[in-house]
């Protein structure tokens, strides 16, 4: 499954020219391939992000320590063999980096969860078994989970009632592993993925509670919430006790901060004052090739986490 990507004041004349001239010119902080100072938040990028500076995995997770990144994640690691995993997981002990989500489950066709059917719910307990064990090897606390499609043979409480029935079965699951991984539920936008189940912030924050587990909690992808419905803080605000983690891209384009109309560095700054410790997960592409496009990424990251 492709996961995106990722997944970034002075005088108003001078805020207005800087917000015209986003794509064509460099946030203000410098950077280079030197070791610099970790950012405030957690941000997480991804492998491939780095590529052209780094090529082996374990090289491109030392380019981000180098750079200041504390975290990483990895949507593909449950399917990279058991070997891979330790390594990586090694890797990221010896650098002090946190493993951010990987994906437990996700079904873009299939109402997964607000059918109601048994094969449905077996195969959805099944991946956060795997999930368990995936998370144990890597030292993950987060996995991504994507609750299916609508059922449109179904009433939307009846679908409601399915969801948060089967969450609780897989809140058991990771109990009985033994295992303190938090499944976190992400809403995402009708546009790229039109027909899902869950979409908007406040019901996932319902869902969440009517599961009333720690193990299960939202994940506010700021790039697809952008799209649905906007109004990123207050629903930040609204939502807080539930959200588990964030990621980001902007929108449009779904790139680094300052390509498009997020102000990432208000919101980034908001989420820091309200104590969030948790991770920022990075799921976007780069607006420029090469190098230099991995440059001006973290510059990007550097601007907005200079609050």
């Amino acid at each position: 499954m492709d996961r995106r990507s990722f997944l970034f004041s002075s005088a108003s004349a001078a805020a207005v020219a800087a917000a015209t001239n986003a794509q064509t010119t460099q946030p203000r902080a410098s950077v280079n391939a030197r070791p610099s100072e970790p950012f405030q938040l957690l941000y997480a990028p991804h492998f491939g992000m780095f590529r052209h500076h780094a090529k082996s995995l374990e090289d491109q997770l030392q380019f981000a320590a180098d750079q200041g990144f504390r975290a990483w994640e990895d949507n593909g690691m449950g399917g990279r063999d058991e070997a891979t995993q330790r390594r990586l997981a090694a890797k990221m002990e010896k650098l002090g980096m946190q493993m951010g989500v990987f994906i437990a489950h996700g079904d873009f066709s299939k109402p997964t969860f607000a059918s109601g059917r048994k094969e449905h719910q077996d195969r959805v307990l099944a991946d956060i078994d795997k999930a368990c064990t995936i998370a144990g090897r890597v030292n993950a606390k987060w996995c991504t989970v994507v609750p299916g499609a609508v059922e449109p043979r179904k009433d939307s409480g009846y679908q409601f009632n399915n969801c948060v029935e089967l969450l609780k079965r897989c809140c058991e699951k990771i109990e009985q592993n033994k295992s303190e991984l938090v499944m976190v539920l992400e809403p995402l936008n009708f546009r790229d993925h039109p027909d899902l189940y869950l979409t908007k912030m406040a019901q996932g924050f319902a869902i969440c509670r009517a599961v009333g587990s720690p193990h299960c909690k939202v994940l506010d992808d700021l790039y697809h919430q952008q799209i649905t419905e906007g109004n990123l803080i207050p629903n930040i605000d609204a939502a807080w006790s539930e959200i588990g983690y964030f990621q980001c891209g902007d929108n449009p384009g779904r790139k680094e901060p300052y390509t498009g109309e997020i102000n990432y560095k208000n919101v980034f700054a908001h989420i820091h004052k309200k104590g969030f410790k948790g991770i920022i997960g990075m799921e976007h592409g780069l607006s420029q090739g090469g190098k230099e496009g991995e440059l001006k990424l973290i510059q990007s990251y550097r601007e907005a986490d200079s609050f």
